[in-house]
């Protein structure tokens, strides 16, 4: 093993694939959810440095014979009272869900949120919220465009797929390790908010305002629906605007990570637009 000795000592070899860790690691990772100690099970050397540069708690790291040469660059990264596990190829390939696995993975610990702290401070607030997604990319695309853009919050709707998917996860590219994610019965969470006065524009493919006309000021939420039936009529019942997109009629309709990038775009423009108005109005 090609590792400096300090390094080498910080390994545990573990040769069991019923050790609880990597039991832990395998369950989250195949599962989609966190571990029942709440820590989210990642893969690979960025994302793991995406959850170091964003502060998170190490439980555990794991890797494989082949890939300990990335011991050298990622431990002395992590605090030191984490567990490190050196696993046998195999038993590594056992636990991990990647194709071509680059030999490390990790279970690390989120920050919680509640939508109470949210109502809180929703004045002005840009928030996004999901209605059923499905497809994990997808999820993971709409997280890392609301950090993006400025978007305080993404609220996760019913039926809407879990963010501690491994695609997900690859998808927002670290977003997810910042961007507070909030699950919620979305519908009661609309009407909470609206209480706050927080507008709700909700999305829709061919009727509601073009995108350009609908106002993204202030404190608003955009509601994005799922793949193939949209938002949920009860949703759109709620909504104070709907939005449209304006695109080509030979297509049926975009792709739902991509709809959500493009509105979180245009928010994100007026939002500067008028806050640089405001304070050249004041100066």
């Amino acid at each position: 093993m090609n590792v400096p000795r300090e390094i080498e000592s910080r390994l545990r070899r573990v040769s069991s694939r019923q050790n609880a860790l990597v039991k832990d690691l395998r369950k989250a990772l195949s599962q989609g959810e966190p571990t029942a100690e709440g820590c989210l099970a990642i893969e690979g050397v960025r994302i793991i440095e995406e959850a170091i540069r964003s502060g998170l708690r190490f439980q555990a790291v794991f890797f494989s014979e082949a890939g300990s040469p990335h011991a050298t660059r990622l431990l002395p990264q992590i605090g030191s009272q984490v567990e490190v596990l050196l696993l046998p190829d195999e038993v590594f390939l056992s636990a991990v869900s990647t194709e071509s696995p680059q030999g490390v993975a990790a279970l690390v610990k989120l920050r919680p949120h509640k939508l109470e702290d949210l109502l809180e401070s929703a004045s002005d607030s840009l928030l996004v919220g999901v209605a059923g997604i499905q497809d994990p990319g997808n999820l993971g695309t709409i997280i890392r465009s609301a950090e993006a853009f400025g978007a305080r919050a993404v609220l996760l709707g019913e039926k809407t797929v879990s963010p501690f998917n491994s695609k997900a996860v690859r998808g927002s590219a670290g977003s997810l390790f910042r961007e507070p994610l909030i699950k919620v019965k979305l519908g009661e969470s609309i009407a909470a908010l609206k209480q706050h006065g927080v507008r709700v524009l909700a999305t829709s493919s061919h009727r509601g305002k073009p995108l350009h006309e609908a106002d993204f000021t202030g404190a608003a939420m955009i509601v994005v629906g799922n793949e193939g039936a949209g938002v949920p009529q009860e949703i759109l019942s709620l909504a104070d605007e709907l939005v449209t997109i304006p695109h080509s009629p030979r297509v049926e309709s975009l792709n739902a990570g991509i709809a959500a990038s493009i509105l979180l775009y245009e928010a994100a423009r007026q939002r500067i637009k008028s806050l640089t108005r405001d304070e050249q109005g004041s100066g």
